[in-house]
């Protein structure tokens, strides 16, 4: 029997920002994006009792609280921050799996011993957050990940709550089922469907009728209803291999000039390049993703015979999709995602023009890798604007899944 710890920090963003500035303290604040277009990245728990919600436009916020103070995130503080969290996670277990920037899974089943109880171990955690960084946090204890995550959202914030074994089939009598992480809102809605509201009602469903509206995760599907969940808390330095490298901004304006389009993918298309270099990477699928004004979103990609890492032939590619499509509105958000990885030894090709290509990309990179950012570039991005580093939910602390935050 596991014992599986679910830490999730309490309006993680806003309250760093509240915690780094004491007149911020107490009040309704919202972190948002530096850009003229902006939505709630994520706000106070004084904001969400005026109904602010993370993902809404700011005007439509500050309908919902006039006095509502906006705060430009600043990512590399949030990035430090969790660093320190998850190192403080790894002084009472090596079991660490960081899930996002501010949550994790830890297994403390061999660190029972030292401590005597799981519960002593999550307060112990609150006491060293709350001591160093100021920042309250919210932990689920239960045998395993899918039922300490759910566990971890019943008592917000600052709450701790456990789920035992001989209590499991009792909780979820009347849980909703898209409480459980890995429920989205397309599934929950086909559940409905079929008369499945509660945790309760999936897990006595029949697995026939499961499987034949939703295939193999049909199964999947009645064992979470169960609150059955076998897989382990993996570690960054056994996770599995990164299977892309991508980045996508939000423009600063609607844009439909073609021109201006590919200016903007040639530098996303470089912010790709310049990570996966760094960890020598190499990928043959590249993907290009289309958000238009009315918010619709698509992705459109092609997989070639040879490895990518160059900034200028992932662009290629990525106009080369471009070519393909008539675009139907302006564009609200580009995305550029390499894909299909593989290690790559540093090797310098025996065709003169292709080894001066390398050896002008490796000379970009170790000025950039020094100076910070887009110190030597492309000459037709120089107008654009910063695309935004936005924080994914793949992010980690080391290797290629952390990205560079700019100040």
């Amino acid at each position: 029997m596991r014992t599986i710890m679910h830490i999730d920090m309490n309006a993680f963003f806003a309250a760093v920002e509240q915690q780094s500035n004491p007149d911020l303290r107490g009040k309704p604040i919202a972190v948002i994006g530096s850009g003229e277009r902006t939505i709630i990245t994520t706000c106070s728990y004084e904001a969400r009792a005026f109904g602010v919600k993370t993902g809404m436009p700011v005007g439509l916020a500050k309908r919902h609280c006039p006095q509502l103070i906006l705060v430009v995130g600043n990512n590399r503080k949030y990035t430090d921050t969790s660093t320190g969290i998850i190192n403080i996670f790894r002084d009472f277990t090596p079991q660490v799996e960081v899930f996002s920037i501010d949550e994790a899974f830890l297994d403390v089943s061999g660190s029972l011993a030292l401590y005597g109880s799981a519960e002593r171990i999550a307060m112990l955690i609150k006491a060293r957050i709350r001591h160093q960084y100021g920042l309250t946090c919210s932990v689920g204890i239960a045998p395993n990940k899918l039922l300490a995550k759910l566990a971890s959202e019943m008592k917000k914030p600052d709450g701790l709550t456990r789920i035992d074994a001989d209590k499991i089939y009792e909780i979820l009598e009347t849980v909703p089922v898209d409480d459980l992480c890995g429920v989205g809102r397309k599934t929950a809605q086909q559940l409905t469907l079929l008369g499945i509201r509660t945790c309760g009602d999936l897990g006595r469903f029949p697995l026939s009728v499961l499987k034949k509206r939703f295939g193999i995760v049909g199964e999947r599907l009645q064992a979470m209803g169960r609150g059955i969940d076998h897989s382990p808390v993996v570690p960054a330095a056994e996770d599995d291999a990164v299977k892309s490298v991508g980045h996508s901004t939000t423009l600063p304006h609607d844009i439909d000039d073609p021109l201006e389009i590919r200016s903007w993918l040639l530098r996303l298309s470089e912010m790709v390049g310049q990570r996966a270099r760094r960890y020598h990477m190499a990928g043959r699928t590249v993907t290009l993703t289309i958000r238009y004004a009315d918010f619709s979103t698509f992705s459109v990609r092609a997989t070639g015979v040879d490895w990518l890492s160059r900034s200028d032939a992932i662009y290629h590619a990525a106009t080369t999709l471009l070519d393909t499509l008539t675009l139907a509105q302006p564009v609200r958000l580009l995305g550029v995602t390499l894909s299909t990885l593989r290690q790559e030894v540093q090797q310098y090709s025996l065709f003169e023009g292709e080894r001066k290509a390398q050896q002008v990309a490796e000379a970009i990179d170790n000025v950039n890798d020094r100076y910070g950012g887009f110190a030597v570039t492309y000459g037709s991005t120089l107008e654009r604007e910063k695309a935004a580093r936005v924080i994914s939910p793949a992010w980690r602390p080391e290797g290629v899944k952390n990205v560079e935050i700019e100040e």
